[in-house]
């Protein structure tokens, strides 16, 4: 059962325990929205000294706590910036990334792919090399945001799918070759999200294609993955969580969603 918070993720008035870890310092990339904007927030109320990193700093600035930084995963320059302007690091919530379409392999467009795999791996693999320097010093831990569908595949996720198996075969990657650095690294794994943008961006902007993902189902919200990220990070140093992976208790795979009329 998850301790690092109380009750289900819609009721947030009960006072969360501290991690006393008041003196660390968490970079959440992403931040600026969904799973990634409720991380920040949720670290920084257990005490994190928390850097909010995504190009829309005009929204990290707004988050509580949060120390906003510009960052675009797809330039070197700019996780390069990032890296210079943080001094420490024990932990990396590496979490920047999207779906771009939902076409079919036959109709797929290969530049939408190469952007998707750019965001969601490259951007990735830049990131974690930028902070590893700083992340080894302090024995840190990195938490990737992953998917169910980087273990399920389904017809029209093509491009997503395909980066997020690659994401989960960077943390098992990531694993083995940190290991002798004391490093921890984990993968949060989750179903279906309701987030106001996720989706609604994949389906470039069609409102009703979106709500049709959705319909039927209590969908995951973004501060039920935020509660695990947070729950992954909090163990002692001597225990790593591999992989944690939650979906809606209505979604049993990616092909049966019982939902509700």
């Amino acid at each position: 059962m998850f301790q690092a918070g109380t009750g289900p993720a819609r009721s947030r008035s009960v006072a969360r325990p501290s991690l006393g870890r008041m003196s660390r310092t968490a970079v959440v990339t992403g931040a600026s929205s969904g799973i990634g904007a409720a991380t920040a927030v949720l670290l920084a109320q257990q005490g994190w000294d928390v850097i909010g990193a995504a190009r829309r700093v005009d929204l990290i600035e707004q988050l509580p706590g949060v120390r906003a930084l510009a960052l675009d995963v797809t330039s070197a320059e700019s996780v390069a910036a990032l890296a210079a302007a943080v001094s420490s690091c024990d932990l990396l919530v590496a979490n920047a990334g999207g779906a771009f379409d939902a076409d079919p392999l036959a109709h797929a467009d290969v530049e939408t792919w190469a952007r998707t795999y750019d965001v969601n791996v490259l951007g990735l693999v830049r990131t974690v090399q930028a902070l590893l320097p700083a992340l080894r010093a302090a024995k840190g831990h990195v938490i990737m945001t992953g998917s169910t569908a980087g273990r399920w595949v389904y017809e029209g996720g093509g491009s997503y799918v395909a980066s997020k198996h690659a994401v989960a075969a960077l943390r098992e990657i990531l694993r083995l070759e940190e290991v002798e650095h004391g490093l921890r690294v984990s993968e949060v794994a989750p179903g279906m999200v309701n987030t106001p943008e996720f989706s609604l961006t994949r389906f470039a902007g069609d409102a009703e294609r979106t709500a049709a993902v959705y319909a039927g189902v209590t969908a995951l919200v973004a501060e039920d993955v935020a509660d695990a990220i947070v729950w992954v990070a909090s163990r002692p140093a001597h225990v790593n969580i591999d992989l944690v992976q939650l979906t809606p208790q209505q979604q049993a795979s990616v092909g049966k969603v019982h939902r509700r009329s």
